[in-house]
């Protein structure tokens, strides 16, 4: 699936590059749901959580334009649940959108 930048989000992009306050409040969203998504992701014991909490995060990344964590969650979404290797690459995409 292709996501592509809307004249909302251009618009939207304008408006953060001048208010510095309202974009470090919206990255503070967008990491906050990311590990509460990543703790779900973490926890399923089931196949179809795995799934859910992978496109969810997906979803997120998408809203935000976040790219790495966008393949990270598709990675997720394409692997076995539970694989500890891809859970690790989700966790160090958050970390990178945290620092």
């Amino acid at each position: 699936m292709h996501y592509s930048t809307s004249p909302f989000s251009s618009a939207l992009a304008q408006v953060l590059d001048q208010d510095a306050e309202l974009l470090s409040e919206l990255r503070d969203a967008l990491v906050e749901n990311a590990e509460t998504l990543v703790d779900l992701l973490a926890r399923s014991r089931c196949d179809a959580n795995w799934l859910m909490a992978a496109q969810r995060l997906k979803g997120l990344a998408a809203s935000f334009g976040a790219e790495e964590l966008m393949r990270s969650a598709q990675a997720a979404i394409n692997a076995v649940p539970s694989d500890p290797g891809v859970l690790r690459r989700v966790q160090r995409s958050v970390a990178m959108l945290r620092d």
